[in-house]
């Protein structure tokens, strides 16, 4: 009799799983454990052969070496800096990501925060409906033509990408900085490099983040550097919370040094309603109230890209239980 396989779902998904086990459902069987934490998965998940993690919780060194004979951990969406993979390095587990099931919507996303912010539109919305202006467009004013300003991108991987031919499309000068990118992807999409970080800061009219989250991103962007972009510039940030220490943000919304920003992510989510950057945000006396964006880390959705990231991942741990080569390991 054939061995059938354990695929653990640890969190995100909780319904009849017809798409996982339409994939899998011929040689293993699937779970969805539906955690909210680490602590809900001890004595569930140790018998896993495969284990598909979405981002409510985090899999640490702990969970990891409980382990018995796990040959993939898949992390259905693109950031992986909620699994300990260089220990699963360690332990033998191979760890892939789904790197290109919501490049689009990201990027939709980072445009669409962009021209709400660039064009008045939020705040001009705000303002009337609060009656705090009159019936006319010198709520936010002045207001410039984006045609020739710069789009600059930290991250030039998928989303990036995605972002910087949308932005170019708009007539856009786009700028990017990744010092891991290789050379020509400039010549190939039209746009330029900046060789440091410093240099694309000091030019952006619109700073858009597109990186990974890793030791070396954490806080990238903080009051420092929102220092160096010129003033009135906006910030968008749609990769990872962490990446910009948002406490910057309310003194830099207030002195007018940022003319606008939209957050998507955030380093906790959902925050504490005593976070500095929300009471700014929901306070009327405060800029942030009109020109403050924050989505719930909702960039990446659409009903196709849902898809994309279910079939994708059951797909992955379809190819490891049968020995067929994996992609995008993140942790080879």
């Amino acid at each position: 009799m054939q061995h059938r396989h354990r695929v653990v779902i640890t969190d995100f998904i909780n319904d009849e799983l017809y798409h996982e086990r339409q994939i899998l459902g011929d040689i293993a069987d699937v779970v969805a454990l539906d955690a909210h934490c680490e602590s809900d998965l001890v004595g569930r998940i140790e018998t896993a052969d495969a284990i598909m993690l979405y981002h409510n919780l985090s899999l640490t060194r702990s969970t990891i070496e409980r382990l018995q004979h796990c040959k993939l951990i898949v992390r259905c969406g693109v950031g992986y800096d909620n699994v300990d993979h260089p220990y699963a390095r360690e332990r033998g587990i191979p760890v892939a990501n789904v790197p290109d099931y919501g490049s689009e919507e990201v990027a939709d996303s980072a445009i669409g925060m962009m021209l709400t912010l660039t064009r008045g539109i939020h705040q001009l919305n705000s303002v009337l409906r609060d009656r705090r202006g009159p019936w006319m467009y010198t709520s936010f004013a002045p207001l410039h033509r984006l045609r020739g300003r710069v789009f600059g991108i930290v991250g030039l991987g998928r989303i990036g990408t995605a972002a910087a031919i949308r932005a170019r499309a708009l007539g856009m000068d786009v700028v990017f900085y990744d010092p891991y990118k290789p050379d020509g992807y400039d010549k190939a999409l039209g746009i330029r490099r900046a060789e440091t970080l410093d240099e694309l800061l000091t030019q952006c009219y619109v700073l858009s983040l597109h990186c990974p989250l890793t030791p070396e991103t954490k806080h990238l962007i903080g009051a420092d550097q929102i220092a160096r972009l010129p003033r009135g510039a906006f910030l968008i940030n749609t990769s990872r919370g962490a990446v910009v220490d948002v406490l910057a943000l309310p003194e830099a919304l207030k002195t007018h040094w940022l003319a606008g920003v939209g957050i998507d992510v955030l380093e906790q989510e959902p925050p504490s309603d005593d976070h500095p950057l929300l009471l700014a945000w929901r306070d009327p006396h405060h800029p942030a109230y009109d020109r403050l964006i924050i989505n719930p880390h909702s960039a990446f959705y659409s009903e196709e890209g849902l898809m994309d990231m279910r079939i994708k991942g059951a797909q992955a741990c379809r190819k490891v239980l049968q020995n067929l080569p994996l992609r995008n390991l993140v942790n080879a």
